[in-house]
């Protein structure tokens, strides 16, 4: 409870090593991604069921997202390995060059549509945005364009076109393999790449569901068509992720810093989760500590209101996995001790379309104005702790329910803390006390500390009817 903003962890080869996911877990993260783009549904069910034991052995909730790698459109390879363009020199992109016979004036493109997607004066950027190229004339399959910004250029680096406007769909059919081995796994949340529109998260809600799951749906922000279509991409989705990777490259850095305060503002007003996400320590890869830019990138992020920050090579290839997560910890919580902005104060003279949400609400201005020690979401889904978290309060959530897969989701949430608990009766003053005594044997609340429970007459999603101010009472 000393830290309210969650972290996300990727696994990998360096998580691998005997004792580092156990120590990972301890050192506090929430959440573990597993990266579609690298390894096998072997290695990804092993990393799985790993963190599964590892989470019951250290009684913590800790939650599985599987992140499909998408349309990621690449360059081919090179017949003698890297190459390197100078300004100013003729390069062309050829999507019928053999996969790899590249040279320093020709490499094939993995993405056939690339001719009909752009035109002369276009910009295409190469290998994150260190390599820029313009656009002179698409002949055939061929896009011929002239170095602008050069560097050495290796095999299989990333293409993207500045400003958007590539038509590769956000779901391959690679991914559509992807999801069934995800629903498989019992993944508690799905992450989509490159979607474009609120389409592209409803199909991949279908094919999730047609699979026998019901993961929640990250929308990975990486297309300028996303930015413009956000409002959309947010009602079709749970979860967003400020992917500033592709989205930096895409945009333009200058545009990037804007664009994360908005995309996390936007979420928060639409009761959506939102990750902030890529190279937040990715010093760490290499040295034990971060560097101050880094820090103030983290801390920025906690402050704007991001639910949750994520570590991608850091955790997953990098020497210091441990070091990172502990580090990111103390930046967060360092974070929250600064006064934070009234957020959404003003949806508190608002009219609620669900009485649930306007339980939520009443809970979180009594706990503000009563000083409260924490507040006690009894909840089936989660979605009522999720409305309280909006408000980002420094007042704790307690988000008790029954069901383990609520219990996960929780562990995105900002300021929230799942607790496994059933009542042995529905009526208020039974559930709301046994509530009280749960969090007092657990440590969690104190005998005397005043709590706010909220809570429904009757078992499912939606219910919650009632609030209760009570005293922690002593003993059992």
């Amino acid at each position: 409870m000393s830290r309210r903003t969650k972290i996300v962890a990727t696994l990998g080869p360096a998580t691998d090593e005997p004792g580092v996911l156990e120590a990972l877990i301890e050192a506090g993260v929430d959440v573990v991604r597993l990266n579609f783009s690298h390894g096998s549904p072997e290695e990804h069910q092993r990393r799985a069921q790993a963190v599964r034991a590892a989470a019951a052995a250290a009684g913590r909730d800790v939650g599985i997202l599987a992140d499909l790698p998408g349309p990621k459109i690449r360059i081919e390879g090179f017949a003698q390995g890297p190459v390197q363009l100078e300004p100013g020199a003729a390069f062309t992109l050829d999507t019928a060059h053999p996969a790899d016979a590249g040279t320093a004036d020709i490499v094939g493109v993995a993405y056939a549509a690339l001719p009909r997607d752009v035109r002369a004066g276009d910009h295409l950027l190469l290998n994150d945005g260190l390599i820029r190229l313009r656009v002179r004339e698409v002949a055939g399959t061929q896009v011929r364009c002239e170095v602008e910004q050069g560097g050495e250029l290796a095999a299989r680096k990333g293409l993207n076109k500045a400003g958007g406007g590539l038509s590769a769909p956000a779901l391959t059919a690679q991914d559509r393999k992807h999801i069934i081995t995800a629903v498989g796994l019992g993944v508690d949340f799905l992450a989509v790449s490159f979607p474009k529109t609120g389409d592209d998260m409803k199909k991949a809600r279908w094919l999730a569901e047609a699979a026998g799951g019901e993961p929640q749906l990250v929308a990975k922000i990486e297309r300028s068509e996303a930015v413009e279509n956000l409002a959309d991409i947010l009602r079709e989705s749970d979860i967003v992720m400020v992917a500033r990777g592709d989205l930096g490259v895409e945009i333009g850095e200058p545009a990037l810093p804007g664009v994360q305060k908005r995309i996390i503002t936007e979420a928060r007003e639409a009761n959506r989760v939102v990750i902030t996400a890529t190279q937040m320590m990715e010093s760490m890869v290499s040295q034990p500590i971060p560097t101050r830019a880094e820090v103030l990138d983290v801390a920025n992020a906690v402050m704007d209101g991001t639910d949750a920050v994520m570590l991608s090579a850091e955790t997953a290839v990098g020497r210091h996995p441990v070091r990172a997560v502990q580090a990111m910890g103390r930046i967060c919580a360092g974070a929250e001790t600064q006064d934070p902005p009234q957020r959404n104060v003003q949806r508190l003279d608002s009219h609620f379309a669900r009485i649930d949400e306007a339980i939520a609400m009443a809970a979180v201005y009594t706990a503000r104005h009563t000083q409260a020690r924490a507040i006690v979401a009894l909840t089936e889904s989660g979605m009522t702790a999720v409305w309280m978290s909006r408000m980002d309060t420094r007042i704790p959530v307690f988000a008790l329910t029954r069901h383990e897969i609520t219990r996960r989701r929780m562990a995105l949430v900002r300021g929230t803390y799942p607790v496994e608990f059933t009542p042995s009766a529905l009526d208020g003053i039974t559930a709301a006390t046994e509530a009280a005594a749960c969090l007092r044997r657990s440590g969690r609340v104190q005998a005397g500390d005043r709590l706010i429970i909220t809570k429904g007459d009757f078992n499912g999603p939606g219910g919650t009817n009632s609030m209760k101010v009570l005293h922690v009472p002593e003993g059992d």
